[in-house]
């Protein structure tokens, strides 16, 4: 049922992503399809009638109609830590969207792609990821993902696949403590680590960007200063909470 642009949608499947965050899993009859980097607006009504409305973005893409969202808690916030703790399949949910046509990438193209992360900034862009491992051929694609420690990285498991197969390149960095044998640095993505991990400015690549707010500002400015064209820069921050 659609009312006022709102769909019905049912929890089929939760999973835990890290100590923090859920992969839920849902479905939502009538479901349009989205582009690869949309988002959409959740919405939940409580029984004294009160509303609460977020935005998430979507780690799925394409036509089908069970849609995957993967939700960092927010302690303070007022849907988070709802569909992180207590959220189980069978629930129902409201839907809006897909939502946004700017933050998107379409297959067909060559130019290289470059994809940065800060935490779970990296949703929209494993929506990327698959849509080009998928599309099998196409826009080589590189991945920088930010992450405090390696058991808060979000698809830790399949990015390590993907990287294995060659569809996408990951680089890792941790700003607060890494993994067992990890010979890198550890501490804030600098200047120099941004501009070791990530595609060239003359092979001019399409970049990504999606994170916390000032990790987004940071990065953008910094690919600015390393020579790329602030045009082919796409930015996006967080929203829900």
């Amino acid at each position: 049922m659609i009312v006022g642009d709102w769909r019905a949608a049912r929890v089929v499947d939760v999973s835990d992503a890290t100590a923090t965050a859920r992969v839920l899993r849902v479905t939502v009859p009538g479901w349009p399809g989205s582009d690869p980097g949309q988002h959409v607006d959740i919405r939940l009504t409580a029984e004294d009638g009160y509303q609460a409305v977020r935005s998430y973005s979507l780690g799925s893409y394409g036509a089908d109609d069970t849609i995957e969202l993967a939700v960092d808690e927010i302690p303070e916030g007022e849907v988070s830590p709802y569909l992180v703790r207590d959220v189980r399949p069978g629930d129902e949910l409201e839907v809006k969207g897909p939502l946004g046509g700017y933050f998107v990438w379409r297959a067909g193209g060559v130019d290289p792609v470059q994809l940065i992360a800060g935490g779970s900034g990296i949703v929209p862009l494993m929506a990327m990821a698959r849509a080009r491992t998928d599309a099998a051929t196409g826009a080589p694609f590189r991945l920088l993902y930010s992450v405090r420690t390696g058991g808060d990285a979000i698809y830790r498991d399949e990015l390590g696949m993907l990287s294995e197969s060659g569809g996408v390149a990951v680089t890792w960095a941790y700003t607060r403590a890494a993994p067992p044998g990890w010979d890198g640095r550890v501490g804030r993505l600098d200047r120099a680590g941004i501009e070791a991990a990530i595609w060239s400015t003359d092979r001019m690549p399409a970049v990504y960007v999606c994170g916390p707010t000032g990790f987004v500002e940071h990065v953008a400015d910094t690919l600015v200063e390393l020579g790329h064209d602030a045009r082919r820069i796409k930015t996006e921050r967080f929203g829900g909470a």
